[in-house]
């Protein structure tokens, strides 16, 4: 489909200070819109980055059809755009969109839409080093009627904004055994708008306890590991990497994934399976648990300083050896530094 274009009168760019930006509240110039009407989607186009005009009646405020993704775009050492893994981040909306009964994105319409958009707000890519253009698509549900069924509309936007390091600590984190993020035969493998909302409660109790984050556990026994609120979790035992299984309750992370994958090609062991509370604190306890981290889009690899399970706190080494190995070649293979072995950067120029 032919994607129409209607620039903004002026950009705003210039009026940010790129060296000190807030996560998340100033947002690029553009956005891309498309809607699904009568089964199919139609009018792509780029617009000036604004507000919606919706019904109060709107489906997804109701009933909760809302998903979405999160992406980057850097530059490499030579000054081009680089999208990392976007196919995957595609075709995990889909993954999302068929859990939620909502309809599919095709690639090329998701590709063309992302590049478009990317080249048309091109200088909104921080240059500095950690920096990227975060990128929010997003699917809602735009039936404007009171009744709990499937929407037949629905609106898909992509926009962003310019980001800086996501954590500037090594995270402290808490074992929850109380509140549930996600059960099996739910929806917690989908990146669906309702988990994070399921979360916030537990997760502002523990921040402001001095955390930055909840490790979640099973809804059951509260006894298997999970993931964090916004990250994959991995722990580094006598130099193996150990992460659980994303069977049902987990988001099957895009980092995570790559972190895999590099792990392995360094000869790192990578153990996918289940962790249970017992047996974190029993690796602690014999020595064997020597980092932690968590893996996302927003983190990229984030050192986990401490964990707090029931009593006991966790305090792990600050050199985090093989964390920051792993965080080097996956920031190294984005900017060009190393060879992109698994072919997994998009470049699109300047």
């Amino acid at each position: 489909m032919t994607i129409a274009v209607e620039r903004c009168n002026a950009s705003r760019v210039t009026d940010v200070d790129f060296n000190n930006i807030p996560f998340g509240r100033i947002f690029a110039d553009h956005m891309f819109e498309v809607d699904f009407l009568n089964g199919t989607w139609q009018n792509p186009r780029i617009r000036p980055y604004g507000n919606l005009s919706l019904s109060p009646a709107l489906s997804c405020m109701h009933y909760g059809q809302a998903i979405f993704e999160g992406m980057k775009a850097q530059r490499n050492s030579h000054g081009e755009i680089i999208l990392f893994r976007p196919r995957e981040n595609w075709k995990r909306l889909n993954f999302s969109a068929r859990r939620m009964q909502m309809p599919e994105i095709p690639e090329d319409l998701f590709m063309d839409a992302l590049i478009s958009w990317v080249k048309l707000d091109h200088n909104w890519v921080p240059t500095s080093k950690g920096s990227a253009l975060y990128i929010r698509p997003l699917m809602i549900a735009t039936d404007d009627y009171l009744g709990v069924k499937a929407s037949t509309t629905y609106k898909f936007l992509i926009y962003g904004c310019p980001v800086s390091s996501y954590y500037t600590e090594p995270l402290r984190i808490r074992v929850e055994e109380t509140y549930v993020r996600a059960a099996k035969g739910g929806v917690g493998e989908a990146k669906a708008a309702g988990n994070y909302a399921a979360s916030m409660f537990p997760a502002s109790r523990a921040q402001s306890e001095g955390f930055h984050q909840l490790l979640w556990t099973d809804a059951v026994e509260h006894r298997f590991i999970e993931e964090l609120g916004t990250s994959n979790f991995f722990a580094v035992v006598n130099g193996e990497l150990y992460t659980p299984e994303t069977e049902g309750t987990i988001l099957r992370g895009i980092t995570r994934d790559s972190v895999i994958q590099v792990a392995r090609q360094q000869n790192i062991p990578v153990h996918v399976q289940p962790i249970t509370t017992d047996q974190l604190k029993d690796w602690f306890d014999h020595g064997e648990l020597t980092e932690a981290f968590a893996t996302g889009t927003a983190a990229t690899i984030a050192p986990i300083g401490i964990i707090q399970f029931r009593e006991q706190i966790m305090n792990l080494s600050p050199s985090n050896p093989i964390t920051t190995k792993l965080h080097s070649t996956l920031d190294d293979m984005k900017t060009g530094k190393q060879p992109d072995i698994f072919s997994w950067n998009v470049e699109i120029g300047r």
